[in-house]
């Protein structure tokens, strides 16, 4: 059997776990590592890989899994998409989803490839979880209740604000779907806090939450990947009320991030020119393997 042959584009947290899910996966192959530096100072773990500063270096590219910031992703994919490359992503801005789907459907069925978005765990798998919960439950109320902990896509957003050299964005659950973001700041020198707290507040990722903005010395120290998810729906199926669904999941962030990517990215071969949401994806796509065997397996 031919194997997928998947480029993983950035090279940071999920980039990394992205990598380590494909070289655990016996249905695909690496045809290469696209990162800002090329293969200057190549990290001793891509020794064996084709490291590239753009898509276009590699050849014979099923997919490009895009492990890049959400504000880059649409760049990236119209490249990928123009190139004739289908690509997955995990865009996490959940008001602009449906815009990018529109743009990135345009592309994609112009190149005759496949883009998948938004592919992570939130949206991602939790999204189907919420659609199966709706679907046996027409009529409710969903809550989903991120945390404790780290919000990957939030701290890359305050990173990009000007005079701040890193920082931390851990998400606390208040219940019914609220939440608290806690931001950690280390300042470049000659930073203005009070700008910087101001900066993050207004910034899309936090505008609709309790959000507290502190400056600590070294934001190192108070890192941690992990983060987790509890969705509770309360509803009725048919004439049936207080039907009551939970979900639990206490994880890695950026590996299940990268586990999701590529079970995605086996999809996204699979399917018709387009661009698609996890929701709209066939779950036995997503699984390696005979169909068949799968069907006995899991039904």
């Amino acid at each position: 059997m031919k194997k997928i042959r998947a480029a993983v584009v950035g090279y940071g947290n999920i980039g990394k776990y992205a990598l380590q899910a494909l070289e655990a996966a016996e249905d695909f192959e690496v045809a290469g590592i696209v990162r800002r530096k090329g293969a200057e100072d190549k990290p001793a773990e891509l020794k064996d890989y084709t490291v590239v500063k753009s898509i276009r270096e590699l050849h014979d590219v099923d997919v490009a899994i895009l492990a890049t910031p959400t504000r880059q992703v649409e760049a990236y994919a119209l490249e990928c998409l123009a190139a004739g490359i289908n690509t997955v992503d995990s865009f996490d801005i959940h008001t602009q989803i449906v815009d990018l789907r529109r743009v990135l459907g345009e592309a994609a069925r112009r190149a005759g490839r496949v883009s998948v978005i938004s592919a992570g765990w939130d949206p991602g798998s939790d999204s189907i979880v919420r659609a199966l919960m709706q679907a046996i439950a027409p009529k409710g109320v969903t809550y989903t209740n991120f945390g404790p902990g780290r919000s990957m896509g939030h701290s890359v957003a305050v990173r990009a604000i000007p005079g701040v050299r890193d920082a931390l964005s851990v998400t606390i659950p208040l219940g019914t779907g609220i939440h608290r973001r806690m931001v950690y700041v280390e300042l470049e020198p000659g930073a203005d806090f009070p700008t910087v707290a101001a900066a993050v507040k207004a910034d899309p990722y936090f505008v609709n939450d309790e959000t507290h903005v502190m400056q600590v010395d070294d934001v190192d120290a108070l890192n941690d990947v992990g983060h987790g998810v509890n969705l509770v729906r309360k509803g009725v199926s048919g004439a049936t009320h207080n039907q009551l669904f939970e979900f639990n999941m206490k994880i890695n962030n950026p590996a299940l991030t990268g586990q999701v990517l590529v079970c995605v990215a086996r999809a996204a071969v699979k399917m018709q020119p387009g661009a698609y949401t996890m929701i709209e994806i066939p779950v036995i796509n997503m699984l390696p393997g005979d169909r068949e065997e799968n069907i006995r397996h899991l039904v």
